[in-house]
């Protein structure tokens, strides 16, 4: 038998379908009586707590309690239709990604002629609410990337990154920061942070109240922190051996030389901790013991399932872009942003495009926030070596 004439598996076993919409059946029923008037419709199983219908409107204006809950049934039908595909668990999972993802873009919620809450903050406002809306969409356009927090609240040196310290060494790929010391004395051993290099350095320097240098610094600890350079595109090719060698390993050097001990403690956030953990590899393998202990915080050290992100990323998808990203092609930090706020759409996509382009408000001050919009541009080479 030839390719042409093999047999296609089905997606669905007819079965299990069958089995779904008798499943199905009585909530349908319900929802056609609650149309005639015969009973109030209920909330599926996704509505409960659900924070996009808060409001009254959706509860109390009958129209709008029969578009919530034909969108809640839908939404759980299309789910577990998508949980009983039969596919092998990467693909199934993909399936169930890309549904999820549809399905909360169509919610009702998303559009103002069907959301009761941007109507009448329209007729509030007389229209200044939708016109507010455009403003941030053009704006946001502009930049790339949605507006999560009120960016005019944040300064990086005004109210981010306040601890006092300076720059200390300095290559083409990293400065080195070390903070200066609030106590009489500080421990012999210096403590050299690693943050992520897809993102700015100061996530561990926020605010001054929520600052982990700060601490630090205060129990007495000489922190260094790296700070990675946003890469322009004559350092599209570095790769991820260079980041630990003129990174971390630079980091570490001067660590050593500047405290005069011959030990330091790591710790690494996120990226930063894979490659903290591939840097004490390589001093493992050159039998330097420099690191006396290491902190990982949020680190990914076991890649056999990555979670939802892998979604993203297949062989083909990777094989496909290798040839441009091995010639340097630099990954903007908008991608990457972009792709971790779809892994939690209606929190971190939908909730602001009601509020921010619907209602024409500006979302409440978030230093977090703050931060995760202010990416960097990463070497295609390290990208690529990350995600295989």
């Amino acid at each position: 038998m030839n390719s042409i004439d093999a047999p296609v598996s089905p997606l669905f076993d007819a079965g299990a379908v069958v089995a779904l919409n008798e499943r199905f059946a009585p909530r349908v029923r319900a929802l056609w009586s609650s149309m005639m008037g015969e009973a109030a419709p209920t909330d599926g199983a996704q509505g409960v707590d659900d924070r996009r219908f808060a409001s009254r409107a959706w509860r109390e204006l009958p129209y709008y309690a029969l578009l919530k809950q034909s969108y809640l049934l839908y939404s759980d039908y299309l789910r577990e239709l998508a949980a009983i595909a039969q596919l092998a668990p990467h693909d199934r999972q993909r399936l169930q990604f890309a549904t999820r993802q549809y399905l909360d873009a169509i919610a009702p919620t998303n559009f103002p002629v069907t959301n009761p809450d941007v109507l009448e903050r329209a007729l509030e406002t007389d229209g200044q609410s939708l016109m507010q809306g455009w403003t941030n969409l053009v704006a946001d356009a502009a930049r790339g990337r949605i507006t999560m927090t009120d960016e005019a609240a944040f300064e990086v040196g005004r109210n981010l990154a306040v601890t006092p310290g300076s720059v200390v060494f300095r290559n083409d790929l990293i400065e080195l920061i070390q903070y200066d010391a609030t106590t009489p004395t500080v421990h012999a051993r210096p403590l050299v942070i690693v943050p992520p290099c897809i993102n700015k350095y100061y996530i561990l320097d926020l605010t001054p109240a929520n600052s982990l240098v700060r601490h630090a610094v205060a129990q007495g600890h000489t922190v260094f922190m790296i700070s990675w350079r946003n890469i322009p595109a004559d350092q599209g090719a570095l790769t991820w051996d260079d980041y630990i060698e003129r990174g971390a390993l630079e980091a570490i050097r001067a660590a050593r030389e500047i405290s005069g001990g011959k030990l330091v403690n790591a710790l690494g956030f996120c990226v930063g901790g894979t490659l903290l953990a591939c840097t004490l590899a390589v001093l493992a393998a050159r039998r330097h013991a420099y690191v006396a202990s290491a902190t990982f915080l949020t680190t990914m050290l076991d890649f056999t399932d990555p979670g939802e992100i892998g979604v993203y990323i297949t062989r083909e998808g990777l094989a496909a872009r290798e040839p441009v990203l091995m010639t340097g092609q630099r990954v903007h930090g908008s991608e990457l942003a972009n792709a971790f706020a779809s892994l939690r759409a209606n929190e971190l996509v939908w909730n602001y495009v009601v509020n921010n382009y619907l209602k024409g408000r500006t979302p409440p001050a978030f230093d977090m926030l703050y931060w995760n919009g202010d990416s960097s541009n990463l070497p295609g080479p390290i990208y690529l070596y990350y995600l295989r």
